[in-house]
């Protein structure tokens, strides 16, 4: 059995009509009629029942067109993969992650990779969720881990990793520190202390406080390691999600659930990519840092 008849039977059911699927594939109405009946024979099971000018498909036919189409869907991605691959040695992940993310899972999952597909260059970058954003709308990142912070679009892959808990890190010398977990009502004094570009921090603001409800005055930082300096100095609390395993904190800074009205403050966190640049190293990446993220969750 060859794919070109696999195609052309497709491209019959597709536009249900010889005629019209022999003009796509720059063949005669008579040669694609003669290669599908060629593919029912090597099968030894009709495809079409055959009305005069009309079709329909018989049930293994209809089972033959839905495994056709995802067959010749996977072998058109090997196939712009190798040809990727054979024309640049250099072939890049670019990978774009949160700046405040503190997880352990992306460095596992880098290297796990790496260790997997070593001919494959990875490029790293850190940002707010709108500098990821725009990132991946200008093709300069191939994959990003961020916040769901609009409604998922149609144009990218959302493919969703883990909805986890938000805590606060406070200074242990804090009050608060000593309890269980907080309302996010009993930080209203305490300045909130967020993770951010100073181009992005009037955004990076107006999203905590008018989405998830910081009241209080704003601190910002360039990255995580000055903003938990911050932390330990008792100049504010630091807003930070589980995605996956977080480092221990340092003995001067507690770490405690954040709740509003009594309920843990739950995100969403998802790899995105652009669906007409979705790859097979772009999918296997975001398959292995899921892995490592549910795993272990599972553990702890």
């Amino acid at each position: 059995m060859l794919f070109k008849q696999m195609r052309y039977f497709v491209s019959v059911v597709n536009h249900n009509s010889f005629t019209e699927a022999a003009a796509e594939e720059f063949i005669s109405q008579s040669a694609i009629s003669q290669q599908i009946r060629a593919l029912e024979e090597e099968l030894g099971v009709a495809l079409f029942v055959r009305q005069h000018r009309k079709f329909s498909l018989t049930p293994a036919g209809q089972h033959f067109y839905q495994e056709s189409q995802q067959l010749l869907t996977q072998l058109d991605r090997v196939v712009k993969e190798t040809k990727m691959i054979g024309e640049d040695p250099e072939t890049q992940l670019r990978v774009g992650y949160l700046r405040v993310y503190g997880g352990q899972e992306l460095h596992q999952a880098i290297a796990e990779f790496n260790e997997i597909y070593p001919e494959i260059a990875i490029n790293i970058i850190n940002g707010t969720h709108e500098e990821l954003y725009q990132e991946l709308r200008q093709n300069t990142v191939d994959i990003v881990l961020s916040d769901q912070r609009r409604a998922f679009s149609e144009e990218y892959v959302n493919f969703e990793l883990i909805q986890p808990k938000t805590f606060v890190e406070i200074s242990a010398r804090n009050p608060l520190s000593q309890q269980d977990k907080t309302e996010i009502n009993e930080l209203a004094q305490l300045p909130c202390i967020l993770i951010t570009s100073k181009e992005q921090q009037s955004h990076e603001e107006n999203f905590y406080r008018d989405t998830l409800g910081f009241s209080g005055k704003f601190l910002f930082a360039e990255n995580l390691a000055e903003g938990r300096l911050m932390v330990a100095g008792n100049q504010g609390f630091l807003p930070i999600e589980s995605v996956g395993t977080l480092t221990p904190t340092e003995i001067s800074i507690r770490r405690i659930p954040l709740e509003k009205n009594h309920q843990a403050v739950v995100r969403n966190y998802c790899a995105f990519w652009k669906k007409e640049r979705t790859n097979y190293f772009i999918e296997e990446f975001a398959a292995i840092l899921k892995k490592l993220i549910i795993t272990n969750e599972e553990v702890f």
